[in-house]
């Protein structure tokens, strides 16, 4: 067996695995979490610059996140199907890629937090 082929088949499919497990799930969160926004009250009309603001940035964000994603996965498996090298250039969008979904996901596509509910002591009954 030569190690030389190795390499071409298992790099592209590890960073294929990379963004269907980590970047594409953080996609779907960040869509879900695009219009929630803690804060905001529509009785302060001055308060919707900001929010839109917020809006239009985390737009651009995903979409981003989206459009990296795209381009790593048409490379790497056209890159699996014609069984040619990677660009150096994948690499640094594969960095990229989990970089921007590890912000998508710690910033809005975290998943709110419902408040604790307490239980009512035995003692009040």
């Amino acid at each position: 067996m030569r190690t030389d082929t190795v390499a071409p088949v298992w790099v592209p499919s590890l960073l294929t695995a990379g963004v269907v497990l980590l970047a594409l799930p953080a996609l779907l969160l960040g869509v879900r979490g695009l219009f929630r926004h803690r804060g905001y009250s529509s009785a302060h009309p001055g308060d919707r610059a900001p929010v839109v603001v917020i809006v239009v940035l985390r737009a651009l964000l995903v979409l981003l996140l989206f459009s990296i994603s795209a381009v790593l996965l048409v490379s790497t498996i056209g890159a699996m199907v014609v069984d040619v090298e990677l660009h150096g250039m994948v690499y640094v969008l594969f960095v990229l890629d989990l970089l921007v979904a590890a912000l998508v996901l710690l910033t809005f596509g975290r998943r709110e937090r419902r408040p604790v509910r307490r239980r009512a002591s035995p003692a009040a009954r």
